[in-house]
C-alpha cells in the first residue's frame, strides 16, 4: 500500500506532500474525533438535561430567597455563589488568589492543586478569567466523563441499551448536581474511568498517567491504586512478567497524592496538612470505623438529633449493596475500587458528601445501570433520579444540604 500522505494525481504525477501537520495530527485528531463522536452524541442529552435541572434549581432557590425575604446570610451567600456554591467557592478562590485566600489559615489546602492550577492557566488566554476557565473545564470534562462512560460499558461487553442507561445515570445520578458546579468531581472522574480503560486494554503507561492525575484532582484519586494492583495482580496469576509499565500504573497515584503533599512541605512544613486539614472537626471529623459512623447518624432518627444526617443512613446501607452486586457483575478491579472508596467514605463521623462521594465510586452507578434492565424500571429509575438531583441541587443552593 502507498503512503497515505502523497497523493496520485489523475494523471498518474504525485503531488507535493501537505504540509506535516496535515499529514499528522490532522488524521489523527480526525480519527480520535470519529471515534469519539458517537459516544459523545449519546452523552449530550443528559448533558443538557442535567445543566437544565440545576439551573431550574438555582433559578428556583433565587426565587424564594428574594420573594420570601431571607434573611439567613449563609442561605443568601449559597444562593448569590450560584455555580460556585460550597466547595467550588474553594477551587475559584484558588484558581484566582493561590491557596493563601481567604480569612481561615490553611483551609483551602484540603483541596487537590489540578483543577485550579488548569483554570489558573485557561483564564490567561480567557483574558484573565479564572472563574469562567473553571467553569469551562468542568462542563467539558461533565460531557466527556459521559462518552467515556458510554465507551466502557461497551468495552466490558454491555450492550447498547446497558450503555446508556449508565450514560443517563452519571449525570443525573442524585449528587451529580456537583458535576455542574465548579467541583472537581467531573475531571477527577474522567481521569478515573480512563484510567480503568487503559488498565482493562493494559496500555499501563496510559494507566500511570491518568492515575497520577486523578491523584492530583481529588484526594480519593489515589485510590486509584487498588484497580490498577487487581489488574497487575492478573497478569501475575497468569505467570507473565510485570514490566515497568504496570509498576508505573501501580504506583501512579501514589505518586500523584506524593508530589501534592510534598509541596505541602516545602510550602508549610507539614507534609500531612492537606489530609490533616481534611479530618478536621469542621469538615469530615475523625477517622472511626463505618459501623461507628453510621451508629452514630442513625442514632439521630430514635433520639431527634442530627436527623439530616440520618438520611445519609439509607443511602450507605442502599451503597453497599450495589458494591456487592458489582463484586458479583464486573470484573474484580470494579468492586474493589468501589469498595475502598466506600470504606474511606463511611470511616467518617461526619457523613456530609457521602453522596458525592459515592459518585466518585463510579463503578456503582454501572451496576445500576445493570440492574435496572427492564424498560419500566429504567424509566422510573431516571425519574426519581432526575427529580432528585434537581431536589439535591436546591437543598444545596439553599445551605439546607452539604454537597
Amino acid at each position: 500500500m502507498s503512503d497515505p500522505a502523497v497523493l496520485a494525481t489523475a494523471g498518474g504525477e504525485r503531488a507535493a506532500s501537505p504540509p506535516v501537520v496535515a499529514r499528522g495530527l490532522g488524521p489523527l485528531t480526525r480519527e480520535w474525533w470519529h471515534a469519539a463522536r458517537p459516544h459523545l452524541l449519546v452523552a449530550l442529552p443528559p448533558w443538557l438535561t442535567a445543566r437544565a435541572l440545576v439551573l431550574g434549581a438555582l433559578a428556583v432557590a433565587h426565587f424564594l430567597v428574594n420573594n420570601l425575604h431571607v434573611h439567613d446570610p449563609a442561605v443568601v451567600a449559597q444562593v448569590h455563589q450560584g455555580l460556585f456554591a460550597w466547595d467550588a467557592g474553594f477551587y475559584r478562590g484558588i484558581a484566582e488568589h493561590g491557596y493563601g485566600f481567604g480569612a481561615v489559615r490553611h483551609d483551602a489546602v484540603r483541596f487537590f492543586p489540578l483543577l485550579p492550577l488548569a483554570a489558573r492557566g485557561l483564564g490567561t488566554v480567557l483574558g484573565g478569567r479564572a472563574d469562567v476557565a473553571l467553569l469551562v473545564i468542568v462542563e467539558t470534562s461533565a460531557l466527556v466523563l459521559g462518552g467515556l462512560v458510554h465507551h466502557l460499558v461497551l468495552t466490558e461487553g454491555r450492550d447498547r441499551a446497558t450503555a446508556r442507561r449508565a450514560t443517563w445515570l452519571m449525570a443525573l445520578f442524585p449528587s451529580a448536581f456537583v458535576l455542574v458546579l465548579g467541583y472537581a468531581e467531573a475531571p477527577a472522574l474522567v481521569f478515573a474511568v480512563g484510567a480503568f480503560l487503559a488498565l482493562r486494554a493494559q496500555r499501563w503507561w496510559w494507566a500511570a498517567g491518568l492515575c497520577l492525575l486523578a491523584a492530583l484532582t481529588r484526594p480519593l484519586g489515589v485510590l486509584l491504586v487498588v484497580p490498577a494492583a487487581v489488574e497487575a495482580g492478573r497478569l501475575l496469576r497468569a505467570r507473565r512478567p510485570l514490566g515497568p509499565g504496570v509498576v508505573a500504573a501501580v504506583l501512579g497515584a501514589p505518586v500523584g497524592l506524593l508530589m501534592f503533599l510534598m509541596w505541602s512541605w516545602r510550602r508549610y512544613g507539614d507534609f500531612l496538612l492537606p489530609l490533616r486539614v481534611q479530618t478536621a472537626a469542621t469538615h469530615r471529623g475523625t477517622v472511626v470505623d463505618p459501623f461507628t459512623a453510621i451508629w452514630h447518624e442513625g442514632s439521630g432518627i430514635l433520639h431527634g438529633h442530627h436527623v439530616g444526617s440520618a438520611l445519609h443512613v439509607p443511602w450507605a446501607i442502599a451503597l453497599v449493596a450495589l458494591a456487592v452486586v458489582c463484586f458479583r457483575r464486573w470484573p474484580a478491579s470494579y468492586g474493589a475500587f468501589a469498595a475502598a472508596v466506600l470504606a474511606v467514605a463511611l470511616s467518617s463521623k461526619n457523613l456530609d458528601s457521602l453522596e458525592r462521594y459515592a459518585l466518585g465510586a463510579f463503578p456503582l452507578i454501572l451496576t445500576l445501570a445493570d440492574v435496572v434492565a427492564a424498560a419500566w424500571l429504567d424509566r422510573a429509575v431516571l425519574a426519581l433520579s432526575a427529580a432528585a438531583l434537581e431536589g439535591y441541587a436546591l437543598l444545596a443552593f439553599l445551605n439546607a444540604y452539604v454537597p
